[in-house]
């Protein structure tokens, strides 16, 4: 029988490319999305005859009961959080709302209505934040420098909870930045590659950044939803970081990038102070070879391969819709 899987963030970049990858192994796909009043399905609009979506919100435990009872899942994904880290600081009620105690409010739902369910949790590099060691493993302390790296350190820690507590089947997947062209404009890879399209194709001239300096353990999000599926298909339920176990800096991205078209980042990136975090996370560097031992798993595109892929996307969006070239300016 095909197996279900409910994902909470399915418009986000890893829902859209865990559902494809689901789908085609065969299960019976449910999304949980909130309801607002503009709807973004941007990213699963060429699966949205595939899958079925659910009103849910992590806020109200009322409706999670109800989309686990609807759906029946035998896998749960939660994907869900509000998952920018500027935004944090701005919002870092609502975020801890979200990222900590949504995690909680889902998984007691699950555990009085479909206990025997597999549960991820999407963790994050960002709880290690000022690192204890490099590189980072599934033992190293965390020390979040974000109200989102909290939040996220509690969600972690209540899953273990519940997996000790209660006998869930739930797993954490510490996951290192990964990036696609579905990334939103708002993070550093896709604002490089968004505005590194836009002043090829003539549309800017300038790309401001905030710290060049700042290094981070960078891959593929379709090669990390991989990684998310296999820990639910292990005989028993354990964390794992995930990343490629290379480090870049912001600087070598934007190179990078703009070599890609013939350009010299030199000539177009400006820093601009009001980018920088009140408090920087400078190094992020994983070590996934528990991940690697365990789950068999590897990464398959690298960061150049990312870099290009990001950028070639940008420049057909923009030839393709001129309007967008304003998105991120």
């Amino acid at each position: 029988m095909n197996k279900t899987a409910l994902i909470t963030g399915i418009t986000g970049q890893d829902g859209s490319y865990l559902a494809e990858l689901l789908l085609n192994k065969g299960y019976r796909v449910c999304g949980m999305v909130r309801r607002s009043s503009t709807e973004n399905f941007q990213r699963i609009e060429h699966l949205r005859d595939k899958i079925e979506l659910y009103q849910g919100d992590l806020l109200d435990p009322t409706s999670l009961a109800a989309v686990l009872d609807q759906t029946e899942p035998d896998e749960i994904y939660n994907l869900a959080a509000q998952s920018f880290v500027p935004t944090s600081w701005q919002q870092p009620v609502l975020t801890a709302e979200f990222t900590a105690l949504g995690v909680t409010r889902l998984l007691d739902a699950v555990r009085h209505r479909c206990p025997q369910a597999r549960f991820y949790q999407a963790s994050s590099s960002e709880m290690f934040g000022k690192v204890r060691e490099t590189p980072q493993r599934e033992t190293t302390p965390f020390y979040p420098r974000s109200p989102y790296g909290v939040a996220k350190v509690y969600g972690h820690y209540i899953t273990v909870n519940y997996r000790e507590s209660y006998n869930l089947f739930a797993c954490s997947g510490i996951l290192f930045n990964h990036e696609s062209p579905r990334r939103g404009l708002e993070f550093v890879t896709r604002k490089i590659s968004h505005g590194v399209a836009r002043i090829k194709l003539g549309y800017d001239t300038e790309l401001h950044l905030g710290n060049l300096k700042a290094k981070r353990d960078w891959g593929f999000a379709g090669d990390y939803v991989r990684a998310m599926w296999l820990m639910l298909q292990q005989d028993e339920p354990d964390d794992y970081v995930i990343g490629t176990g290379t480090m870049h800096t912001v600087e070598e991205f934007a190179r990078l990038a703009f070599a890609h078209v013939g350009l010299d980042w030199k000539d177009h990136v400006r820093v601009d102070p009001k980018f920088h975090r009140p408090a920087e996370v400078d190094c992020l560097l994983a070590d996934p070879s528990k991940a690697k031992a365990k789950l068999g798993w590897q990464p398959d595109v690298d960061f150049e391969e990312l870099v290009a892929m990001m950028v070639d996307a940008d420049m057909q969006l923009l030839q393709k819709h001129p309007h967008l070239a304003n998105a991120a300016a």
